[in-house]
């Protein structure tokens, strides 16, 4: 089920252009275009297999079943080249990215202009959502995308597909790092390297956040096993990294500095915590503050749909438009706290607090926040790869395939 699940992956972005790709294909291996109806429905489908596949996968291994690790990444490895050098599936994103690295290696400012001034065959890409809003990515994201642009030059494909690939290391660097230092290698390989469904989601959409995840894993390593005042600072310089390259990745700080403020270590969280504000600050300050405005504006958004859309609706007929957007901002980070406090709940109690903090307020944040989308679900598969607990991880992936089926449209209608 879990190969059926990526072959069906594959076969949608092999049958580009479609509903649920890009709207240009831009494989080397071309198959004729699926309707929207058909490529839907295999979408869909190849969804519902990587989840019952990840599940039934991960439940054999409760009961005994031990692999090896190794296999288990090769066979992933062979899954994430198969999806990279396909035409993007599940969002436009990827498109979006080229885009705003090609107007930085043009020398352009991408939290100024926007796709469609940039125009082109690289505005064309562009989800008409996006077209017309500058990079709400961080400074080093926008590197990410203006190397890959550079690589491309006029040739929005080509940036595309290089974009595809350094994601496809990104989350093969992740999966190895995993295996070396999650407690269980065999569970960690099964919920990074060879989980199909993140592999279709985050590899075959080309996502960002496969680079959140290594950025993210390798700052919990490096608190969990290093000591001393220089390894703080590392800590804190991954954290401000990640949060360059998205702002929400912000959640590992504070679920890294927390537990060391409630043991009383003073000193080490003003490290980690100082170190990453300065990082940051430094990243942001080669463009400037108005790199955040942006930000601003998206972190009004609603996702639809979702219950917040309903809600918002229901409370904008009762209280108008900017009661409804304000009452929605003060409810759903209370509603991830409350959450993130229940889940931890039903983390094991040997797992330190250094992973588990930043876990809950991860799966609680894809549960709760207004706009949230299947790929924001890999930063907490990388960290529950890190201990063992099922009934958290089975939650985990149900949520991950309910917002996978919601939002895989390729960026069509958004």
């Amino acid at each position: 089920m879990a190969g059926a699940g990526v072959l069906l992956f594959g076969l949608v972005g092999a049958s580009a252009p479609n509903r649920n790709t890009l709207r240009t294909p831009i494989t080397w291996f071309h198959l004729p275009s699926m309707s929207g109806a058909v490529s839907e429905a295999a979408t869909s489908v190849a969804i519902v297999l990587s989840c019952v596949g990840t599940l039934l996968l991960l439940q054999a291994h409760s009961r005994g079943w031990r692999p090896d690790p190794r296999t288990l990444f090769r066979a992933g490895a062979c899954a994430v080249l198969l999806v990279a050098d396909l035409t993007p599936i599940g969002s436009s994103d990827t498109a979006s990215y080229a885009a705003y690295g090609r107007i930085a290696a043009l020398g352009g400012d991408p939290y100024v202009t926007t796709p469609a001034r940039l125009g082109g065959l690289y505005a064309h890409l562009v989800s008409d959502a996006w077209r017309n809003t500058p990079s709400v990515y961080g400074p080093v994201a926008t590197w990410w995308q203006a190397a890959a642009a550079f690589v491309g030059g006029d040739q929005p494909w080509l940036t595309v597909w290089a974009l595809m690939l350094a994601n496809a290391a990104a989350f093969l660097g992740t999966g190895y790092l995993l295996i070396r230092t999650a407690a269980d290698p065999v569970r960690a390989a099964l919920l990074w390297s060879a989980n199909p469904l993140l592999i279709g989601v985050l590899v075959g959409g080309g996502h960002l956040d496969t680079l959140v995840a290594i950025l993210a894993v390798s700052a919990v390593h490096l608190a969990r096993k290093a000591r001393g005042w220089r390894a703080d600072l590392v800590v804190g310089a991954l954290v401000g990294l990640v949060c360059a390259v998205k702002i929400s990745a912000a959640l590992v700080g504070v679920g890294l500095v927390w537990p060391l403020l409630r043991r009383g270590a003073w000193q080490r969280a003003v490290r980690v915590a100082g170190a990453a504000l300065l990082t940051v600050t430094v990243l942001y300050a080669m463009y400037g503050l108005h790199a955040l405005d942006p930000l601003t504006a998206a972190s009004h958004m609603v996702s639809k749909p979702s219950l917040w859309a309903v809600f918002g609706a229901c409370a904008t007929a009762v209280i108008g438009p900017v009661g409804a957007a304000a009452s929605v901002s003060v409810l759903w980070p209370a509603l991830m706290l409350g959450l993130a406090v229940v889940l931890h709940r039903h983390v094991p109690a040997e797992v330190p607090p250094v992973v588990s903090v930043p876990f809950v307020l991860a799966f609680a944040w894809i549960v709760a926040a207004p706009w949230s989308m299947p790929w924001y679900a890999a930063l907490a598969c990388a960290l529950t790869a890190l201990f063992r607990e099922l009934r958290l991880t089975q939650a985990l992936i149900a949520t991950t395939t309910v917002l996978a089926l919601l939002h895989n449209s390729g960026g069509h209608g958004w």
